[in-house]
């Protein structure tokens, strides 16, 4: 699973099988979640278990490094297509 970056005791990464639309995956200590990578914002799909602090945070540190999170998205799954054979399973889909 591609790692984008780690901050704040927050990891950022998505999965070697994803889908559209463009989105990235937040662990915390206490918890997970699925942020979307829009053209105008950053935007929380799915929270499961983290605080709203760490949330705050994530959507901030993903706002500032917007362009690499796009540019590593690209880079793994390359510009036209993301996974194709996604099988997504409960894990992938928070």
């Amino acid at each position: 699973m591609p790692e984008i970056l780690r901050i704040f005791g927050l990891r950022f990464y998505f999965y070697s099988r994803e889908h559209e639309p463009m989105h990235v995956h937040v662990k915390s200590a206490d918890g997970r979640a699925k942020f979307e990578i829009l053209p105008d914002r950053i935007s929380l799909v799915n929270n499961i278990g983290m605080k709203q602090k760490d949330i705050k945070c994530a959507e901030m540190v993903l706002e500032e490094n917007r362009e690499l999170a796009i540019s590593k998205w690209h880079e793994y799954f390359g510009s036209d297509t993301v996974g194709a054979d996604n099988n997504d399973t409960e894990e992938n889909m928070v």
